[in-house]
């Protein structure tokens, strides 16, 4: 479980995060959402012990991350950012190779049981095909199925993901949820930010929403992502449907538009 209690982080005199509480459990996919500048990057990157937050509790499976050196920090959390752009050209299995890193000895070289590691990574995820081609020359799916291998390899018990699906098409955002779905289904902690309440609803367990610095609603997604939190978050802007029972987050003025032509 990552467990945050009370958790606040200021950039010198500017108030960013306020008292943030929630718990990300193994076995669920935990999506965190809400507005450009709300913070959930910045509660990310507290997470990650990246910032120097303050807390009452920040731990993951106990361990209270504040006190771990970054590499025991890594040996507990994955990170898979939007995009990554790697410094020079890399095969795929090399990016996800640097999944290891915490593992390696003095000398950085990786081990037969390493690469064990990253080919299992590469099989699981489905993508041992593309581990010979160069990672830059990658479609954005097929990039980001690999910082998640990258992630898989690195063998944690929490992984926290920022936007993994945007910009991907729809094939490849229905691909990308699936394995977040498989990884909770392993026992792992999956925290997934995003900003499509409808990925919410659809494939997460529990979420946190967040305005303003603050967790305003937690909970079973179609409760928490109820219409009258949309409508704090975005006032004016969107209503609930359903489809076959299935909770849908519409634009209320473009629903409204096409009522209109076709009445």
């Amino acid at each position: 479980m990552l467990s945050v209690r009370d958790l606040s982080f200021s950039y010198g005199s500017r108030p960013v995060l306020h008292g943030v509480s929630f718990d990300a459990r193994a076995g669920e996919v935990c999506g965190l959402f809400g507005p450009n500048g709300c913070g959930k990057t910045t509660l990310f990157r507290c997470c990650l012990g990246l910032l120097a937050a303050r807390a009452d509790v920040l731990t993951v499976n106990g361990h209270n991350v504040r006190a771990l050196p970054p590499a025991q920090r890594a040996r507990l959390m994955a990170y898979v950012p939007q995009e990554h752009k790697p410094p020079f050209p890399l095969l795929v299995r090399d990016v996800v190779m640097l999944g290891r890193t915490p593992y390696l000895g003095l000398l950085g070289r990786a081990s037969a049981a390493d690469r064990t590691v990253v080919d299992d990574a590469l099989a699981w995820i489905g993508i041992e095909d593309l581990a010979d081609r160069p990672y830059d020359r990658l479609s954005g799916g097929q990039r980001q199925l690999v910082l998640i291998a990258r992630a898989v390899a690195q063998r944690t018990p929490a992984i926290l993901l920022d936007e993994p699906a945007s910009g991907l098409d729809f094939h490849n955002q229905v691909r990308i949820w699936g394995v977040l779905r498989d990884l909770a289904a392993q026992g792992t902690v999956v925290l997934c930010c995003s900003h499509d309440p409808n990925h919410v609803v659809w494939f997460c367990d529990n979420a946190v929403v967040m305005k303003a610095g603050v967790v305003v609603a937690a909970g079973p997604p179609a409760g928490a992502l109820g219409a009258a939190t949309l409508e704090q978050l975005y006032p004016g802007a969107c209503d609930v449907g359903r489809a076959e029972e299935v909770p849908v987050i519409l634009p209320r003025k473009v629903v409204a538009g096409a009522s209109e032509r076709h009445a």
